[in-house]
């Protein structure tokens, strides 16, 4: 597995490397090697994943300019001690609601959005519990890099509604969480988020 995780790395890095290269680069002839380094950090992050060309190209080889993390909030909505998570549709697995952060929202205008979304809650966020890096945190390990941040919440209204994401929405003790999708929330960043609403001194963790 950490072997897989350092090829994982260094075909990140290359990518990295190539996508500056690109960006600022002068040379065409230097651009060309930045191309052809492109080329070939998306085949080894083929031949590591097994995912199809065309998901790579888009994922992983599809940005632009120098490259930066992508943004990822989640909401931890508490009542009566009780932690609010929704079933992904496609796994059948549980989550803090939450998502890809918009380029045109705010973290905390994007967390109230993803909550109305796949929760049916209007919530006002009101403070940052953590921010985190996702690859050391939860698995598997993404080529793309992630800065996770989780806001508490404070709900205010509404009524869940299946739709195109999630199909289930429920309060969970911590100590009986259902089956979570681990890639996107872990029972480590639940407590996390349990700690932090039972302590009005709370301070934002990050890294």
């Amino acid at each position: 597995m950490e072997q897989d995780n350092q090829f994982l790395k260094w075909a990140t890095d290359l990518q990295s490397i190539a996508q500056a290269g690109l960006e600022y680069g002068k040379d065409i002839f230097d651009k060309e090697r930045y191309e052809k380094v492109r080329e070939i950090a998306g085949e080894m992050m083929q031949a590591q994943t097994g995912l199809p060309k065309e998901k790579i190209d888009t994922l992983f080889l599809g940005d632009e300019g120098y490259q930066t993390p992508k943004i990822d909030t989640r909401a931890a909505i508490f009542k009566d001690d009780k932690i609010l998570l929704v079933r992904e549709k496609s796994t059948q697995t549980w989550s803090l609601p939450g998502g890809w952060n918009d380029y045109d929202c705010t973290t905390a205008e994007n967390c109230a959005k993803e909550a109305r979304e796949e929760a049916g809650r209007i919530v006002k966020p009101v403070k940052v519990i953590a921010i985190q890096d996702r690859n050391h945190h939860n698995k598997p390990i993404r080529a793309t890099n992630i800065t996770k941040i989780f806001y508490l919440c404070k709900e205010i209204s509404g009524q869940f509604e299946p739709n195109d994401e999630t199909d289930a929405c429920e309060y969970f003790a911590l100590d009986k969480l259902p089956r979570l999708s681990l890639g996107r929330t872990t029972k480590e960043q639940i407590s996390m988020c349990f700690e932090a609403n039972k302590d009005p001194n709370w301070k934002t963790r990050f890294e």
